[in-house]
């Protein structure tokens, strides 16, 4: 058996891997790097690329036959679901040389591609390999959880790994998880001319905003998708080539059934406890440094149990990076992390909800809200419905929710905002060029400012008195 001598393993080359493995080579650090499986993780291959690719195809359909309003004659889209699959590899196949292994050999990194497994405290088994490292970081990722759902093993069944693999559209395609991932991929199968029922035991998009999430059930049900919440799934069972779903407010027969109920942390096989790290529900357990009860040992992404996140295992990255290579105390913040979730209108949040920052601030706190059927962009686009509220505490920010178009690219501003501690009046100050959608973060930054403006006596009396004097 091989022995290498390491300063920095890192298990799995998803993003948060991927992230490390090339900062730490390229600032000097000694670095092995193991992925027994796809190189570029989840993310890549089964999860944000592949299922936005899908969106966009379904966006197209959509707009196809929707076309009228803007003087264009509606035509029903003819959709090749194969085709529109072969989009979806052409995307991942144009991405991933980033994420290869040879660009990363490139930067001196040690590619192996073996699953690794922990022998003790700093030594690693990979294959026919022994590695020893000063530090090691745990970058497994997650994968979808499967609920013990009776008879659900004896029939065929989807999750976001094994979507990609089907070429054939589904006639009827049942949902069970009513979260982010199942709710895009209702969305974008409905679009493309599938009927689809989605499954969801208690509130469908359950952890964003109700108001934000009552206003894309609502526009996802108008298209036809067939949404019932506070419905669970009981057992499962194959009946005349269809798949019947047995829920606690009855059956539900269709063609195809995909389980969307949320992610796992990737841990089998690692053999943790030879190396004196402590497992949790949600992950490895770590501090806020991301260090495990094993000192040598770090955790990010996924499998750290902070959040499943492809730019949350990207922001742990570059906060280990600090510790690991030159000895300097780092800690995650959660507070700046955001969220988006693709369907269309779609909703971000980062930061406090406003139940939340209820909860937590009460009369302190102030709700910014400036509406997108006041944005002339939004106007002519024909996008005009959806909201911005903003959670404020003496003049800062604490929380954002968007719901709709561009809510993901919007959400960024509040990112940097909450980060860096900003207050409402510099986002005020932001000149963002006319017309567009992202005049919605100064619109609502003014509309906090408005009522301390126009409707303060105090500052009317200053103006007049001001006016009277001026030559």
């Amino acid at each position: 058996m091989a022995s290498i001598k390491c300063d920095l393993l890192i298990i799995g080359a998803g993003s948060g891997g991927l992230s490390l493995a090339a900062g730490a080579s390229q600032m000097g650090a000694d670095v092995v790097l193991l992925e027994g499986h796809k190189m570029g993780g989840d993310c890549l291959n089964y999860g944000c690329v592949p299922s936005k690719a899908l969106l966009a195809s379904g966006h197209i359909a959509h707009t196809q036959a929707h076309a009228q309003a803007f003087g264009i004659a509606d035509q029903a889209a003819e959709v090749d679901y194969a085709a529109a699959k072969g989009h979806v590899q052409q995307v991942i196949d144009t991405i991933a040389p980033v994420d290869s292994q040879e660009r990363f050999e490139g930067f001196g990194v040690r590619v192996i591609r073996e699953m690794g497994r922990f022998i003790s405290a700093n030594e690693v088994a990979a294959g026919d390999t022994t590695i020893t490292a000063r530090r090691i970081v745990v970058a497994t990722g997650s994968s979808p959880f499967v609920p013990p759902i009776p008879g659900l093993q004896d029939v065929p069944y989807l999750t976001n790994e094994t979507l990609w693999a089907l070429n054939e559209r589904p006639e009827h395609l049942i949902v069970i998880g009513g979260g982010p991932i199942g709710m895009e991929m209702a969305q974008a199968h409905r679009r493309l001319g599938s009927k689809v029922t989605v499954l969801e035991a208690q509130a469908a998009l359950g952890r964003d905003d109700p108001e934000a999430a009552a206003f894309v059930l609502e526009r996802l049900r108008n298209e036809g998708i067939e949404i019932r919440e506070h419905t669970a799934a009981q057992a499962v069972r194959q009946e005349a080539g269809r798949i019947v779903v047995q829920t606690s407010a009855g059956t539900v027969s269709g063609s195809h059934l995909l389980v969307a109920v949320g992610r796992k942390p990737n841990l089998d096989g690692l053999n943790l406890e030879a190396a004196g790290v402590e497992v949790g529900r949600a992950g490895i357990k770590v501090g806020p440094d991301l260090r495990s009860s094993n000192p040598k040992v770090y955790a990010i992404g996924d499998v750290a149990g902070q959040g499943q996140f492809t730019h949350l295992a990207g922001y742990h990255a570059s906060v280990v990076i600090r510790s690991l290579l030159f000895g300097l105390p780092a800690k995650t913040k959660t507070n700046h992390i955001p969220r988006a979730t693709y369907t269309d209108p779609e909703i971000a949040q980062v930061g406090l909800t406003e139940a939340e920052a209820q909860e937590t601030y009460a009369a302190k706190l102030e709700i910014a809200r400036f509406d997108y059927s006041h944005n002339d962009r939004a106007i002519a686009t024909r996008q005009a419905e959806g909201f911005i509220k903003v959670m404020v505490v003496k003049g800062r920010p604490v929380g954002a929710t968007i719901a709709g178009p561009q809510a993901g690219e919007l959400i960024s501003t509040w990112s940097l905002a909450i980060a860096n501690g900003m207050k409402m009046s510099q986002i005020a100050a932001m000149v963002a060029p006319y017309p567009t959608i992202s005049e919605l973060n100064k619109r609502v930054a003014g509309a906090y400012f408005s009522p301390r403006l126009f409707e303060n006596s105090a500052v009317k009396r200053v103006v007049r008195l001001v006016q009277r004097w001026l030559p």
